[in-house]
């Protein structure tokens, strides 16, 4: 009897148990689904509460869609909330001061100056030609001796060049001679006239005071009128020449030209005085200063440049006519202007831009009108005033949050958001052009 009862008790309390579980578990749910409901209950508000500016792809930024979804890359995207790094109504970018530390961004100041203009273009040195002299015949004679008998023989001022012996010249310096003792007055003035004609026949002073020492055969000696090169020789010993016969070429090396090939960009800067330093490629080491004399007024068809003369001191003659030299140009200053360092400008296919830093975090996309180039540096010809911090290293990632936070679209068209879908077009505005991630 004890047994049956012991037995029954047993069953009882398995029963209560049972029920206890059972309806323990109806009131209690899982611990996943507890979990799933408080995370869904934590998004749940901040989905509610911040606005979505738009969707985007992580690898391409610049691509902006009005839905979730799949990028065309097959990319699951994100959204761009307008509390992120939103730009404010004066196309200001606001990132963490110490993201800006973290990413190395350097700033430099806009200066006001004038750029260093020195330009360098090849030149050829060529003969003076304002120290030229021609030797030439003024009557009939014979060249009866020839003191230069090659081409570029350098000569002293003064040096015997020929002698030429001429029957007019005779036939006068014997009239002059009969009349050197003449007393009257009509006798003096025959004698004054007789000068004149030697003098017209091209006789110097020395001319004719030799040829009076010699008699009236006397062959009449050509003298150096400078010193110099004899660049052409057209007579030989022994050759009849006529009057007006050109017999030698005599060119001076106390100063000589260069010919300096300018673009017509370089050109136009260029004037009269404008201060050159050559350098001749056969001289090292060696400089020398001049100054242009005349830009020619004719274009190279080939090259489509423009020469300029300039006149180089030669003191010692070591520059010669043909040699190959290096000229630099030093134009006019011109006015000072805001300067950058290039690597500040952002250029795209349509524009250049800058980013200027304004403190505390805050960045601005300012789009400027880029000059030439010097030395590291670029002229802002519109857009800054000077004085403004520019972003010079760093800006690419800043550009990158302007383009995202629609900073950009003040400087550009307004871009139409496309659709989510695999065959959405990306936004095509030019905000997007440089491509860097965020």
């Amino acid at each position: 009897m004890k047994r049956i009862l012991v037995t029954l008790i047993a069953g009882l309390l398995a029963v209560v148990l049972l029920l206890i579980g059972y309806f323990a578990g109806r009131h209690q749910p899982p611990a996943a689904t507890s979990r799933a409901s408080s995370s869904a209950a934590s998004s749940a508000p901040e989905t509610d509460t911040r606005k979505i500016l738009y969707w985007y792809d992580t690898m391409m930024p610049q691509q902006h869609f009005d839905k979730p979804g799949l990028s065309p890359m097959g990319m699951q995207m994100v959204p761009k909330y307008a509390d992120e790094n939103s730009a404010d109504d004066k196309g200001i970018v606001r990132i963490n001061p110490e993201t800006v530390q973290n990413l190395g961004v350097r700033t430099a100041t806009v200066e006001r100056r004038v750029l260093a203009s020195a330009v360098q273009v090849p030149g050829t040195i060529t003969w003076n030609l304002r120290q030229a002299t021609t030797i030439s015949a003024r009557v009939d004679a014979v060249v009866s001796k020839l003191d230069v008998r090659a081409p570029y023989t350098t000569v002293t001022a003064g040096q015997p060049l020929a002698e030429l012996l001429a029957p007019q010249w005779s036939s006068a310096v014997a009239e002059y001679s009969a009349l050197q003792h003449a007393q009257s007055d009509d006798a003096q003035a025959l004698q004054a006239a007789a000068r004149q004609r030697l003098q017209v026949l091209g006789m110097t002073s020395a001319d004719i005071r030799s040829a009076l020492r010699g008699g009236s055969n006397a062959a009449i000696t050509l003298h150096a009128p400078q010193a110099g090169v004899v660049t052409t020789l057209d007579v030989r010993e022994g050759q009849r020449i006529t009057a007006g016969q050109t017999l030698m070429t005599l060119n001076g090396l106390s100063t000589v030209w260069v010919e300096a090939a300018l673009p017509q960009a370089v050109a136009g800067a260029m004037r009269a005085g404008t201060p050159v330093k050559v350098t001749a490629d056969g001289l090292a080491g060696r400089s020398f200063q001049g100054t242009v004399e005349t830009l020619l007024p004719d274009i190279d068809n080939a090259t489509r440049t423009q020469r300029a003369r300039i006149v180089i001191d030669n003191p010692d003659g070591v520059l010669s006519p043909g040699m190959f030299a290096t000229v630099q140009l030093n134009p006019s200053q011109g006015k000072a202007v805001p300067v950058v360092p290039n690597d500040a400008l952002i250029a795209t296919g349509s524009n250049t831009r800058v980013i200027l830093a304004e403190g505390d975090g805050r960045f601005r996309a300012v789009p400027v009108h880029a000059g030439r180039a010097a030395g590291g540096y670029t002229e802002i010809l519109d857009g800054l005033a000077g004085g403004e911090k520019v972003v010079v290293s760093g800006q690419f990632l800043i550009d990158s949050e302007a383009s995202l936070s629609g900073a950009l679209e003040r400087l550009n068209a307004p871009a139409k958001l496309a659709p989510a879908s695999s065959a959405a077009k990306p936004d095509t505005s030019a905000h997007g052009a440089h491509g860097v991630h965020p």
